[in-house]
């Protein structure tokens, strides 16, 4: 009778050892086709981004040469691929992993010429007039360098997109007491309600415009936020805003009050110190500047 109990327990010890094996096994699958399945995502977002630079760099460009061309519909081409590249953007980010970031100290002055000369050359012989004010220009900030230039890059084309030729774009700090904001603002053509559309939902009349779901992502890793005021045919805010502790100093390179000029303008590019920015705009076209407000977003 004992060995018979024996034999019992032993078989099944031997069925459960069996089901667990299978088991492992199995979880072992199902982690590798997870691995799988995210590099396959990955490649995807990777091929999206690819195609959306390329129509981006398109865009840039018919828009630019657009002013010299016979045709009387090549800007409106060169919007409509640019809406397209943001569109894509927008859609490879939806499916990104979280963002990760490498921060460092970077001094904001040449970032911006960067990603202006960038923006600038893309669309020459195309304009616009880049008016950056000096205290922006001074900050220095601890934050993840190639994030916070890939944010840049989407919120400047956004406001070319929705600029005419010539048109003023005006960079400005705004601080306040837990928060400062990179302030981009252009007097282009806005964006109506609808345009904010469904990737406004959920985060208030202070909404999404399309293309900028990347530069949110990026902000938020920072622990901050990009929102975007509208009003059509006046203009648009868009508010990039970080915590105060991404801000390590502000560097004095002259006198109090010395213009800032970030970028030795190429062909067809026109930088300025942004001074009184909404007042210049306002000389400049003869149309009513946006009111500013400290703290937005």
């Amino acid at each position: 009778m004992a060995t018979f109990s024996l034999i019992v327990l032993m078989g099944l010890l031997s069925g459960v050892g069996l089901l667990l094996f299978m088991a492992e096994r199995e979880r072992h699958r199902a982690q590798r086709r997870v691995i799988e399945m995210e590099q396959e995502v990955a490649q995807r977002t990777r091929h999206l981004d690819l195609f959306a630079q390329e129509l981006h760099t398109l865009g840039l460009s018919l828009l630019g040469q657009s002013p010299q061309l016979a045709q009387g519909g090549a800007e409106g081409h060169a919007r409509a691929l640019l809406c397209l590249a943001a569109d894509v953007h927008d859609l490879a980010a939806s499916t990104a992993a979280p963002r990760r970031l490498r921060e460092e100290c970077v001094s904001l002055a040449p970032l911006l010429r960067e990603v202006i000369e960038q923006v600038s050359l893309a669309m020459a012989p195309g304009t616009r007039q880049w008016r950056v004010a000096p205290d922006l220009a001074a900050l220095i900030l601890r934050a993840d360098r190639r994030a916070l230039r890939g944010a840049l890059l989407q919120v400047l084309t956004r406001a070319i997109r929705h600029t005419r030729e010539g048109d003023p774009i005006i960079l400005q700090l705004v601080q306040a007491e837990e928060t400062l904001t990179i302030l981009v603002e252009d007097e282009g053509a806005g964006l109506a309600a609808g345009d904010l559309g469904q990737s406004a939902a959920g985060d208030g009349t202070r909404g999404l415009a399309l293309g900028l779901l990347v530069a949110r992502q990026l902000l938020r890793a920072h622990e901050g936020e990009l929102t975007v005021e509208a009003v059509q045919g006046i203009g648009a805010r868009t508010w990039m805003t970080l915590p105060r502790r991404c801000l390590l100093h502000i560097a004095q390179d002259g006198p109090p009050g010395t213009p800032a000029v970030l970028l030795p303008a190429p062909a067809g590019t026109d930088v300025a110190p942004a001074g009184n920015a909404p007042e210049a705009v306002q000389a400049g076209t003869g149309r009513a500047a946006l009111p500013l407000q400290a703290g937005g977003g």
